[in-house]
């Protein structure tokens, strides 16, 4: 009975060293994120990088993305952000390097990347095949394609991108969230109105009441 429950813990313990292990793996990739992204929109994508190694920093990444129309980089104090383009003006990739002095996202550390970028691709996903590099020269590409099976080694960063909704035309203010925080304000200042006006009507009522009870 006490071989079988140690023989039980033991297989228990593999198991959830190879599931930890497992995720922390997954979570050392070089991934994307884009919420509400859809086919013919703009989106803001943004990238994160971690740096896997124990002994040097990450100093510099470039993202490619699928010959869009805009691409623009958010400001990042001590980077240094490029964007590249082709003969037809399209943007194709994206480069940040550490400026000197930075010395770059350290071992244990991790760093965010943010684009705005538009209008996305008419397919149902879209891949961004990263390189990083690290401060003792070491070039890691991420830029393997996943077909559904085993995960790749070194798997390039994509998104699922929604159906198209229409109106191609790529309003800014749509994927900085302008549109939304606009409409959000523009409800809070109707129901702050509303209150007010309540609270003024309960006001008065119950100065007639009081007026009411003092003369009775």
């Amino acid at each position: 009975m006490h071989n079988f429950i140690t023989r039980s813990t033991g297989t228990a313990a593999v198991a959830a060293g190879l599931v930890l292990a497992a995720c922390g793996s997954a979570a050392a990739h070089v991934t994307v994120d884009a919420p509400g992204a859809a086919q013919g929109k703009y989106t803001v994508a943004t990238f994160k990088v971690p740096t896997e190694s124990e002994t040097a920093a990450t100093t510099a990444l470039r993202v490619a993305v699928p010959n869009l129309k805009s691409v623009r980089t958010e400001p990042m104090p001590g980077w240094t952000a490029k964007v590249e383009r082709n003969d037809k003006g399209e943007a194709v990739a994206v480069a940040w390097t550490a400026d000197p002095g930075n010395p770059g996202v350290g071992p244990g550390q991790f760093q965010r990347f943010v684009l705005s970028l538009g209008p996305l691709p008419a397919q149902d996903t879209v891949n961004f095949p990263a390189t990083q590099t690290y401060s003792d020269g070491k070039v890691v590409a991420w830029d393997q394609p996943s077909t559904g099976g085993a995960e790749p080694e070194h798997p390039a960063p994509s998104i699922t991108l929604g159906a198209d909704g229409g109106d191609a035309g790529g309003d800014h203010r749509v994927a900085s969230g302008e549109t939304s925080v606009a409409e959000t304000d523009t409800v809070a200042r109707w129901l702050g109105g509303i209150g007010l006006a309540l609270g003024l009507f309960a006001a008065a009522l119950g100065l007639g009441l009081v007026f009411r009870s003092r003369r009775s």
